[in-house]
């Protein structure tokens, strides 16, 4: 094996097997760290995932780490070592965190957010902090200020948002673990479009930093990776109470990293959650997700969820109300620095009252009944993330419209006490995006969402894959 393939195979390495590497000291972090940073030169700036570079401090914190598993390991963290992509919404000291945006940013940080000193306390490894659309209001990743991010399988194409850096940097092997957020898919998107996977916990279970943001429902902190194991384990880190977000969940949980087989569990299909137009690639390769599940044992059978495109208004209003007219005033006067889809989203959002969103509740009570209906005979739902993968890369000036027509995320936003898991299910023949699948279990049973992840995984042989740089 040559050198370049060595450093490839590295940058692709799962986080629990670089984990057990360290431990028998038959791999460095040093050594893990340096073939990710040559990996990043050699892909951006085409990719343009990257916000900041950090790697100065993160070689100071790889070589701390080597001394800890050097001395037996009894002193490293859950995550030491690991090269970790940190969202530009994750406040980090030191570190500028503009969102995207020239109205944010303009002093450095003072302190961590809840989820990276998380990170960084387990010894997670910061080297870079990924691109985000403006605002992290979009389901594609562009900005004004930092640009287009582009999708590794086909820079054409967008590689999703808000998340979508995170998504890139996985994909492309810049990084082992990657923080995102998640307020109508932006994890789930991301995790869509790049091929990899990302956890939707339910409400509460990974906190917030932000008052504001801690009692928005739709809003959530999120951990992705290229396999169900390692986002099991970032999330064992990040999840549990905290004194800065009183919605946080007592107590802290721990998931497993391997779980039972699926048979004889009860899997609900639904191909268009009764309302979404979907591409017939995704229904290919939802329905393949669905047989390899059904080959290992599990009972899956096609159901209609009571549901219809007043969903899309109900997600709008509920989530319009709560956010728009902050952002409104944010960019008061200042709308020509801003990002063409910023203009529309406070446009389309800004203006509902009180009896809108009293309905919205209504609405969303109705929406929460249909489910409990499915989950009164099964315990799993299995569905497409997006409708289609077939977004420019630009995006477009009507982000709002766009994720309402693709993204088949948001429903679990509004009903958001659910947990979520998107896996990638194939590849599309029309121009070899991959596509995904989520799986939703009932309110906050994150175990069994990762369960079922864990055997589709090998069945449909997403980690074999890679984009060709």
């Amino acid at each position: 094996m040559d050198s370049n393939t060595h450093n490839t195979e590295l940058c692709y390495l799962g986080a629990t097997e670089a984990l057990h590497l360290f431990r028998r000291r038959e791999l460095s972090p040093v050594e893990l760290l340096e073939a990710q940073i040559a990996r990043i030169e050699q892909v951006e700036p085409a990719l343009n995932a990257v916000r900041a570079r950090r790697f100065e401090q993160a070689r100071e914190q790889a070589r701390i780490a080597e001394a800890k598993y050097a001395g037996g390991a009894g002193t490293a963290g859950a995550l030491e070592g690991l090269p970790t992509a940190l969202k530009n919404e994750h406040a980090l000291v030191g570190e500028h965190t503009d969102v995207g945006s020239v109205l944010l940013g303009q002093q450095p940080d003072t302190e961590n957010a809840p989820i990276t000193q998380r990170l960084l306390d387990a010894g997670a490894l910061i080297h870079i902090r990924t691109q985000v659309p403006e605002l992290c209001v979009a389901p594609f990743t562009r900005s004004r200020l930092h640009g287009v991010t582009r999708n590794p399988w086909n820079p054409a194409l967008s590689c999703g948002g808000s998340s979508g850096g995170s998504g890139v940097a996985l994909a492309a092997g810049m990084a082992t673990l990657a923080s995102a957020s998640d307020i109508a898919g932006s994890s789930r998107i991301p995790a869509a479009y790049n091929g990899v996977v990302g956890l939707k916990a339910s409400y509460g279970r990974v906190p917030e930093g932000s008052y504001e943001f801690a009692m928005n429902t739709y809003n959530h902190n999120a951990v992705m990776a290229r396999s169900v194991a390692d986002c099991a384990l970032m999330f064992n880190v990040v999840n549990g109470p905290h004194s800065l977000d009183p919605a946080s969940i007592k107590p802290k949980i721990e998931l497993p990293l391997q779980w039972p087989g699926v048979k004889g569990l009860r899997v609900a299909l639904s191909l268009d959650l009764g309302f979404f137009d979907v591409d017939e690639d995704v229904v290919r390769n939802t329905l393949h997700a669905a047989q390899c599940l059904r080959e290992q044992g599990a009972i899956v059978e096609e159901v209609k969820i009571d549901w219809n495109a007043s969903v899309r208004e109900t997600f709008t209003i509920g989530l319009g109300f709560v956010m728009a007219r902050g952002m409104r005033e944010m960019i008061a006067g200042r709308e020509g620095e801003v990002s063409d889809f910023i203009i529309d989203t406070v446009e389309t959002l800004a203006d509902y009252t009180p009896e809108d969103y009293m309905r919205s509740i209504e609405d969303s009570a109705r929406m929460h009944q249909a489910l409990q209906a499915v989950f009164e005979r099964y315990d799993i739902l299995l569905c497409p993330t997006m409708a289609r993968n077939d977004m420019p890369a630009e995006g477009s000036a009507e982000a709002h419209g766009y994720l309402l027509s693709h993204a088949m995320t948001f429903p679990f936003n509004v009903l958001s006490r659910h947990p979520v898991l998107s896996v990638p299910s194939g590849f599309a023949t029309s121009n070899g995006m991959p596509t995904g699948v989520q799986i939703v279990a009932p309110t906050f049973c994150e175990s069994e969402v990762l369960r079922v992840g864990a055997a589709l995984e090998p069945a449909i042989g997403w980690l074999k894959h890679r984009p060709s740089l």
